[in-house]
């Protein structure tokens, strides 16, 4: 597994990562509702955010195929996390996370983290450290757990 800072020309692979799970972010399995969310992740947008000094983003190559990325934007809050269906459950979600709190991309350790978890990845992000700060929001045609980690441990 190869792990490098993502470039726009990315774009395309992360948006159709992003687009295998849409059925299980969106309400509506058909998108139906979430065309401004849909738009919010699609390749232009996603090459605007990699363009963009607010947003770093760390992929995952296995050979010539992207088995999974983060986004981090400000610093502060973690934008995506994708990882590839065959991927799961081998720890590179976790993998990511460290890295984005790695000193090499020098993210900050003494702020509050936050997330907008997709309703099945709150299990991943509490494993993590998160913790719910609100109700479970529905915006868009999508449902999310606002959630944050008020300091980032040591161990990750």
């Amino acid at each position: 597994m190869i792990f490098r800072r993502g470039i726009p020309t990315d774009a395309e692979n992360i948006a159709k990562l992003i687009a295998s799970f849409q059925s299980e972010l969106t309400d509506d399995p058909s998108g139906a509702g979430a065309e401004s969310y849909l738009a919010s992740v699609s390749t232009d947008a996603e090459r605007q955010y990699l363009e963009s000094n607010r947003y770093m983003y760390i992929v995952a190559e296995s050979g010539s195929s992207l088995a999974g990325f983060i986004a981090i934007r400000d610093k502060t809050h973690l934008f995506h996390l994708f990882v590839e269906k065959n991927y799961q459950r081998q720890g590179l979600a976790r993998s990511l996370w460290k890295l984005a709190l790695s000193s090499e991309y020098s993210i900050s350790s003494s702020c509050t983290f936050t997330v907008n978890s997709s309703l099945s990845a709150v299990p991943v992000y509490r494993a993590f450290g998160f913790e719910a700060a609100g109700e479970v929001k529905h915006v868009h045609g999508i449902s999310f757990l606002p959630m944050q980690l008020i300091s980032i441990p040591h161990d990750v």
